[in-house]
């Protein structure tokens, strides 16, 4: 017997003797019938024994010798892996990748995992990243990798399977929802720089911001790229597209959120302990000033992406578009224990303005647009004066009308769903202006005309 092992036996048997010390009544003369029989000990003491009796018997008569340290670690993993697919136990290169994550840079294939049902099911892959040029694709389950099946691997050892030098390849096999036979897709590895947050015009009024993942400093770049757009003449609005996001820091959901609240409630975390009773109230300001806003969302969209999401529907400061979000409302601490080692747990569930829980139901967009391909019908049967042989050309407009409805083309073919968001944002900017219009046409009215006696009619 290992002497590691003949200690636990006895820290067993003194928390057993504790337990009994702590429920037995002092200075009290016992009941006839003997101790209080209501009374229970706190700790499981019988489990406990089960489980020194079981590591017991893997210590003599496992086919390999395995070490304590093996043993224990193996337990901690599977105590935490029972509990939610996002409480873990990290060990030092689990604590140091975990970091890395949350700045922007690390090795890979760049695709965000979880793990469902003995598999590995792709969350979302990251934008401009070798899985995403590769085509692995939102919900795609990971069967096999390198040929070698994922069932019996954890997922800290999937992702270390997929981990590797740039410039060398793994083989991935997927399955994918209407498709009958598994995908095989070659990628290369590479180093993983995620730029969090990208902008440009779609068209000339309409501006366009892109969250990949939320980082230490996402609210600070998304602060920069508004500055940016707003230089633009004439903006009418902006969409934000949050898809394919996995969430990552949550103080960085509510910069972003921040950014285009001028006040409020953002989120809410409720939890066991007083310390994950916390509110998080948007700052005065709206950076966007008040112009349309349009999100987009789908089922790749998970954690703090639903923050941001959820918060700006229930400020009714955006309209949401897309497909129904993953439904990641849970928040993880990360508590660092000794030798660059940490605990990651689920410590509180998190809530919107409203009260609305995301867990497992996620964000209900308020206008929903799968996606779709587009194919363009020629002769519809419509006829303009452009089309009449002979036609006067309209030379002020028509170099800026071809360069537009060629972008709208060519955008209504790529991404369907971003085609459609900028249509109604296109929509809302009208009413938007329509209402301002008429406000300040309400207000000249209510203004009354200065008195001039000596102008008056004799």
């Amino acid at each position: 017997m290992s002497h590691s092992y003949s200690l636990l036996r006895r820290a067993v048997q003194l928390t057993s003797l504790g337990a009994i010390l702590v429920f037995s009544p002092l200075n009290a003369e016992p009941t006839p019938q003997g101790l209080d029989q209501k009374a229970k000990p706190v700790l499981p003491v019988e489990d406990i024994r089960t489980f020194v009796d079981i590591w017991d018997q893997i210590k003599n008569a496992y086919v390999e010798e395995v070490s304590d340290q093996k043993l224990m670690e193996n337990a901690i993993r599977g105590m935490l892996s029972e509990l939610d697919p996002h409480s873990s136990y990290l060990g030092p290169k689990d604590f140091e990748d975990l970091q890395i994550n949350t700045t922007g840079e690390f090795g890979g294939l760049g695709i965000e995992v979880g793990a469902e049902d003995g598999f590995i099911k792709v969350v979302s892959p990251i934008d401009d990243t070798p899985a995403a040029k590769a085509g692995v694709l939102a919900g795609d389950l990971i069967i096999k990798l390198d040929g070698t099946s994922v069932k019996g691997l954890s997922l800290s050892e999937a992702v270390a399977k997929m981990r590797g030098k740039p410039g060398t390849s793994i083989k991935l096999s997927i399955m994918r929802e209407n498709q009958p036979q598994p995908i095989e897709l070659e990628v290369v590895r590479d180093v993983i720089q995620v730029k969090s947050v990208r902008s440009e015009m779609l068209e000339p009024k309409y501006g366009y911001v892109r969250i990949s993942q939320f980082q230490v400093h996402t609210g600070e770049d998304l602060t920069k790229h508004l500055k940016k757009i707003k230089e633009v003449k004439d903006l009418r609005g902006i969409v934000l597209d949050l898809r394919n996001n996995p969430g990552g820091v949550l103080q960085a959901a509510v910069d972003v959120t921040d950014a285009f609240l001028d006040g409020g409630l953002i989120v809410y975390t409720k939890g066991r302990l007083e310390s994950s009773q916390v509110e998080f109230e948007a700052t005065a300001g709206d950076q966007a000033n008040g112009l349309p806003l349009v999100v987009l969302v789908n089922s790749g969209s998970a954690s703090a992406s639903e923050i941001v999401a959820g918060a700006l529907k229930d400020h009714e400061r955006a309209v949401i578009v897309g497909s129904t979000t993953f439904g990641k409302g849970s928040v993880q601490t990360v508590i660092p224990l000794a030798k660059d080692k940490a605990l990651k747990l689920t410590t509180a569930r998190y809530y919107t303005p409203d009260g609305t829980s995301i867990q497992a139901q996620g964000i209900k967009p308020d206008i929903r647009i799968g996606l779709a391909k587009i194919t363009e019908i020629a002769n519809q049967g419509e006829y303009r004066e452009s089309d009449l042989n002979g036609h006067l050309s309209n030379e002020t407009q028509a170099i800026e009308t071809a360069k537009e409805n060629g972008k709208e083309a060519a955008l209504s073919k790529t991404d369907y769903q971003l085609f459609e968001a900028l249509n109604i944002l296109k929509a809302l900017s009208f009413a938007h202006r329509r209402n301002e219009d008429d406000s300040n046409t309400s207000d000249n009215k209510t203004k009354q005309p200065p008195s001039d006696k000596q102008s008056q009619p004799k």
